[in-house]
């Protein structure tokens, strides 16, 4: 199987939104589409699954164009979209059936994503009958939870059908870190299955932690694309942080780096390479300093991110 998005475009009137977007996943893993808030990502998802015109471009499942018949996608918008006045479990029964899953099946998924997810208490609630029995009450209506609660519904409902393609936009926004380590476990589970997966997220840890290869959108055009660890690797070891015991600004500025500091003796670096960094730390050496952190290591995709945004937006 594989995924192939070739020149995706959109305007609205006289304004470029999605500037022909192209990439391709050959095989299963974590694709990421990043940006800035309006570069175009949710664009481009709405336009690949059909729920928005194209003005050009194509995005198509094993050569054939993607469809609910060609390819089996589970979606989570970033726009939360339960009904807030219905019962969860009759929607969630409601939306399998739309996607071709018989009730019974329907049930047994919706059993075990309860579990994973830790939502029983509002899809299968009981009360306190005669002598403490105890019976099965209706489960709650939508707005009778949390938010977080709410999309933890929603990402079960993207769950439902067992999807091929799992796109999802801004899946941890607005989650407490317990539930944000909930979400990720469940992701890992989905890879583990060899689900094919598109991410959108101002997330980067998260971005670095799953996805292999990405695109990054500035107003509507694609400004970096490529596997996540070649890209950093063409950077090089070039961001240095180093903390000390005793002043040391003196031998940085001597091996002819600029030195930084938010904190008393901890400094964030930028070298230009290993030879640099280790013509520093003979320095440090000789001057009898007593280095307590000395970490030589590729720039961060955040790093990456604000660097290419803003080459991006000085050159226009």
């Amino acid at each position: 199987m594989s995924l192939e998005v070739r020149n995706l475009t959109k305007h609205y009137g006289d304004k470029l939104v999605l500037d022909h977007l192209s990439f391709s996943m050959p095989g299963p893993g974590v694709y990421a589409l990043l940006g800035t808030n309006g570069a175009g990502k949710t664009t481009a998802i709405r336009m690949m699954l059909g729920m928005l015109a194209r003005d050009e471009g194509e995005a198509l499942w094993n050569g054939q164009p993607l469809k609910p018949e060609t390819c089996n996608v589970g979606y989570l918008a970033e726009e939360r979209g339960l009904y807030p006045k219905y019962r969860l479990l009759d929607q969630l029964l409601y939306f399998a059936a739309l996607r071709g899953v018989n009730k019974t099946d329907a049930m047994t998924r919706i059993r075990y994503w309860s579990r994973r997810l830790e939502t029983d208490e509002y899809l299968f609630p009981t009360r306190r009958g005669p002598r403490g029995s105890q019976t099965q009450a209706p489960s709650l209506k939508a707005d009778q939870l949390s938010k977080g609660n709410q999309q933890k519904i929603q990402l079960m409902l993207a769950l439902l059908p067992d999807p091929e393609l799992l796109i999802l936009d801004e899946p941890l926004s607005g989650l407490d870190p317990v539930n944000t380590d909930l979400f990720k476990s469940i992701l890992r589970e989905e890879i583990g299955k060899g689900k094919y997966m598109i991410l959108s997220s101002h997330q980067m840890p998260t971005v670095e932690e799953f996805c292999t290869d990405i695109t990054i959108l500035n107003r509507s055009k694609t400004i970096l694309q490529g596997n996540l660890n070649e890209i950093k690797k063409s950077y090089g070891r070039v961001n240095l942080r180093l903390k000390t015991e005793e002043d040391a600004e003196a031998q940085i500025r001597a091996a002819g780096i600029e030195p930084f500091s938010e904190k008393p003796m901890e400094y964030e670096l930028r070298v230009t390479g290993d030879r640099q960094a280790n013509e520093l730390l003979r320095r440090l050496a000789e001057a009898g300093i007593s280095v307590v952190t000395f970490d030589l290591r590729e720039p961060s995709l955040h790093e990456i991110f604000v660097e290419k945004v803003g080459k991006a937006d000085a050159a226009e």
